[in-house]
């Protein structure tokens, strides 16, 4: 069994054990996913980010779940994997105070801002239903659906992962724990999909909970605020910058008229380690 580096990080308390794997890549990542993510005989985590070289970009980032499933983008993992590099000199972001990151959603662009903040491009937003994907044509906003004998209107938006947006007078009553995984593998949803039920609590002022699919209920998501604040703006419940306070913490996002979404936020190392992989 060889031991391996690692770098515990979060932003908002989406937390991630963070691998650098540019010199040599580790195998069957995705199979010990679970003990790694488990928080009482792993390291602990959401999610595992995985840095590699890249012929596209400047870098790659690859992302397993605790259940082993790879997903598409991370919000909060881009930001904690730009930090990551920025905090260790990294030549490239050092250069340029920004990267070129091959995902599975595509090229995505952090940047580091004043007092440790990242801003991250995260691209255009996908509202066509069968792209996001869902089993729906077109644009699929407020639309209705039953999942566990509970009726919801919903809106789809992929930000390189597909989310389901739901408007709710008060976040705090729903019951994360059913509702999330009910929605999470409705048969809508082909590739399952993630689940933000969502409070309008001022003006461009949104309260967040948030289940992931592979993951269940995290303390933030990225891809997930973005989305929300897409949706809300869709849904005439905010405008094109809104306020995002997730149990985590909160996010700043703007939709711009270029039609990309901008996300800031924080990143923050927790420790460094060693581990038997």
């Amino acid at each position: 069994m060889a031991k391996i580096a690692f770098t515990k990080m979060h932003g908002l308390g989406n937390d991630f054990v963070v691998i650098d794997a540019r010199r040599k890549a580790p195998a069957g990542l995705a199979k010990k996913a679970a003990r790694i993510c488990d928080r009482r005989f792993g390291v602990g985590c959401d999610q595992i980010l995985v840095i590699l070289p890249s012929k596209k970009a400047d870098y790659q980032m690859r992302i397993f779940n605790a259940d082993g499933s790879e997903v598409e983008m991370c919000g909060n993992g881009i930001r904690c994997f730009a930090k990551y590099l920025w905090d260790r000199n990294d030549r490239v972001i050092r250069k340029k105070g920004a990267l070129a990151v091959e995902t599975l959603a595509g090229i995505i662009r952090p940047k580091i801002k004043r007092g440790g903040m990242v801003e991250v491009d995260m691209g255009e937003p996908v509202l066509d239903g069968r792209a996001v994907p869902t089993i729906f044509n077109g644009q699929v906003k407020d639309y209705p659906i039953t999942a566990g004998g509970r009726a919801y209107r919903f809106t789809a938006v992929s930000m390189g992962n597909p989310h389901c947006v739901i408007f709710t007078d008060d976040v705090d009553k729903v019951d994360l724990a059913v509702e999330g995984p009910a929605l999470e593998r409705h048969q809508a949803f082909p590739n399952r999909i993630n689940v933000e039920f969502v409070q309008v609590t001022g003006p461009d002022r949104l309260k967040v909970r948030v289940w992931e699919r592979g993951s269940g209920a995290t303390l933030a998501c990225g891809t997930g605020a973005c989305a929300v604040a897409v949706a809300a703006c869709l849904n005439g419940k905010a405008g094109r910058r809104s306020r995002l306070d997730l149990p985590g913490g909160s996010l700043d996002i703007r939709w711009g008229e270029d039609n990309r979404v901008y996300m800031t936020g924080p990143a923050v190392e927790v420790f460094t380690g060693m581990m038997d992989l």
